[in-house]
């Protein structure tokens, strides 16, 4: 029991971290619902309701989505997939095990293994939920056509990336004041249900309109997974490089965060949560 741990490669090392991620990830996602299944077919269910609910405004009130030609619910799929994807990846960060959590005191587990299972658990539902929804709809409904498929994948990606990296941040906060913590995700989450541009273009904004949606990453993220799925779309005013530099800040802020709030976290902030 005294005896020297022996010192792994860091092969060794690596692989065993990645597979303590693999196997948290694989609880992150069944702490979210007793049954997987029913766990999928529920995140499947928000998403159609959220298309749903767009098709029917656009349809009711009369709105046209300008500046592109093409499907229409492929249009509107567009835009919530990737929100979906953004929310739910900061949601989970957000619920990951923190630095006083009961699981913290086994051994080798730590915060990062924690905030990788609960991103690529939500990762995994995100992207199976995203291929039932195509498959349906390109069995039931019409021939799916997207201009280019590589380039909607890696928008999706960097949509889910980037709410990680807003997780980090609010994680890191969490256990200084869990409550306030909770109220900021919740009220970031309602911000970018008009913020993030998904019922509209940026080529179709106004000029004196764009600045209260240029800060948004996930606004460029959205209008350039557009510019990938029609041919007729090319975005004038959002870039790849913006979100992706915003992403690699806002993460690198939440780890240096996470590790200060680890180095100074009390099991008595534990009552708090």
């Amino acid at each position: 029991m005294l005896s020297n741990r022996s010192q792994d490669g860091w092969f060794v090392s690596a692989f065993t971290i990645l597979e303590l991620i693999y196997h948290a990830g694989v609880r992150s996602v069944r702490n979210q619902h007793g049954n997987a299944m029913m766990g999928l077919l529920m995140n499947i269910a928000q998403t159609l309701l959220l298309v749903g609910v767009f098709y029917g405004m656009y349809y009711f009130v009369g709105w046209k989505p300008g500046g592109i030609r093409g499907d229409f619910l492929l249009y509107l799929m567009t835009g919530v997939f990737l929100f979906m994807c953004h929310v739910k990846a900061m949601s989970a960060v957000v619920g990951a095990e923190g630095p006083t959590s009961a699981m913290m005191k086994h051994a080798p587990m730590n915060t990062i293994v924690a905030i990788g299972a609960a991103a690529l658990g939500e990762l995994y539902v995100q992207i199976l939920s995203v291929s039932v929804v195509l498959f349906i709809y390109h069995a039931a409904w019409e021939p799916l056509v997207i201009h280019d498929p590589l380039g909607c994948i890696l928008m999706l990606l960097l949509a889910w990336f980037s709410g990680v990296a807003v997780g980090t941040i609010f994680l890191a906060m969490k256990p200084w004041s869990p409550k306030a913590v909770g109220l900021m995700s919740q009220i970031y989450s309602r911000t970018n249900m008009f913020a993030s541009g998904k019922m509209f273009v940026a080529n179709s904004l106004p000029g004196i309109m764009l600045p209260y949606f240029l800060w948004n990453p996930l606004f460029h993220i959205i209008d350039q997974a557009r510019g990938f799925a029609f041919l007729n779309y090319n975005p004038h005013y959002t870039s790849t490089l913006y979100p992706v530099v915003v992403t690699f800040a806002l993460l690198l802020l939440g780890l240096m965060g996470e590790f200060y709030t680890r180095r100074r976290a009390s099991l008595s902030w534990g009552a708090k949560q």
